[in-house]
């Protein structure tokens, strides 16, 4: 164990000690009087608490301007540049990889191709992007907390096995396990979709909102969840696989092996398959789609426009499910498909409407995260901040 990871858990070990960390890395800067009343604690205790986190560089004070006459509040905030993360995201032709700060903002980016997803290979893979990371930034082996790796598939977090991935074509492959043993550091799994909701709960759109999903498009239709402040993953890893909700019994075939998943409706496939079979147009690629979509000759276009539109459809009553079985406040739409949200958003946003029950879907919010190259690697990177803290807290 490192000297940094030692420290951590030396420091914040105690419950609300790290507990306090956890809010000020979350909602700072706040001043000591804020911090108090969001924890519900007295002053006293927050000022007995404090000490070895400013000393040790935690934590740190600077001073904010006063809204009126008097002197300057002293707010808290964490020091972002105290610790590195290291996220990784296994793909069927490549590991990519980022190293962040605490506030999860990016420092270096790496990636290797693989020719197969086998986990021999994509272990091998991650650990050198691992190892290329840490070289990309000052003493970062010292200030690495963990690792945090994103699976597409069903993931068991506890373990750090991905009991079934699709894409990957893996079946309970510990993850966890060989990772730690090649790096030399703990490593935490979950699925890809929720290591968003992770990024977005503690340094994106969820940061203030108690209950929200983050729905990506694009190769399939992924769903993170964050319920009354906590990521949901249900008894088994498994909540959150909004793509395989049956929609259209009689529908196309989905990659799971069922008939007529919402993903089999509105995911890259489907849009490429309802061009394919509407007409004799070439486009063998979601980004030929979105060009014909956008730019091609007028019959073409208005093929894709449609498929674009029939994907968002199915997408919004998905959606309108969602609300009216959870309520939510807000609902982030994120993945490569977003980039496409001028083609689908409208038909989503009118099946969301149409299919909802009651106010659910005006109680819900629409956000549409700007896609950015290393999301999912940022959202491991985030899923490894927050398993430090939360082992601390332990």
């Amino acid at each position: 164990m490192t000297r940094a990871r030692i420290a951590v858990t030396d420091l914040i070990r105690e419950p609300t000690r790290a507990e306090m960390f956890a809010l000020v890395l979350t909602a700072g800067p706040i001043s000591r009087t804020g911090l108090s009343r969001r924890m519900r604690l007295a002053p006293s205790t927050v000022t007995r608490l404090l000490p070895p986190l400013l000393e040790h560089d935690f934590l740190r004070e600077t001073d904010a301007a006063p809204r009126g006459r008097g002197r300057p509040q002293r707010m808290l905030e964490v020091n972002p540049d105290r610790h590195v993360a290291v996220g990784i995201k296994i793909g069927p032709a490549q590991v990519s990889g980022v190293i962040t700060n605490m506030a999860a903002q990016v420092l270096a980016r790496a990636e290797l191709p693989i020719p197969d997803p086998r986990p021999d290979t994509a272990f091998a893979a991650a650990a050198a992007v691992t190892r290329d990371l840490l070289a990309a930034v000052p003493h970062g082996a010292e200030r690495a907390l963990g690792v945090g790796v994103g699976v597409g598939g069903h993931v068991d977090s506890a373990s750090g096995v991905c009991r079934y991935s699709a894409i990957l074509d893996w079946q309970n492959v510990d993850v966890a396990g060989p990772l730690a043993a090649a790096t030399g550091m703990p490593v935490t799994v979950n699925n890809d979709v929720n290591t968003l909701a992770v990024a977005e709960h503690w340094f994106g759109e969820g940061r203030d909102v108690a209950s929200f999903a983050v729905v990506t498009v694009g190769p399939g239709i992924g769903c993170g969840l964050v319920l009354n402040g906590e990521l949901f993953a249900g008894s088994g890893g498994i909540a959150g696989e909004l793509g395989h909700l049956p929609q259209d019994p009689a529908g196309p075939m989905c990659g799971c092996g069922s008939r007529g998943c919402l993903e089999a409706l509105a995911s890259d496939r489907a849009v490429l398959r309802h061009i394919r079979d509407a007409g004799p147009f070439d486009c063998p690629t979601i980004g030929e789609a979105v060009r014909l979509a956008r730019h091609g000759p007028t019959a073409a276009r208005a093929v894709a426009r449609a498929a674009f539109a029939e994907a968002g459809t199915a997408l919004g009553r998905g959606l309108a499910g969602l609300c009216n079985l959870l309520n939510l406040q807000k609902i982030i739409v994120a993945g490569e498909g977003a980039a496409a949200y001028d083609l689908f958003g409208p038909a989503m946003q009118d099946a969301l409407a149409a299919h909802a029950f009651s106010d659910a879907a005006r109680d819900c919010a629409l956000h549409v995260d700007p896609v950015h190259h290393g999301l999912w690697a940022r959202g491991a990177a985030s899923l490894a901040i927050r398993q430090a803290v939360d082992t601390a807290v332990r």
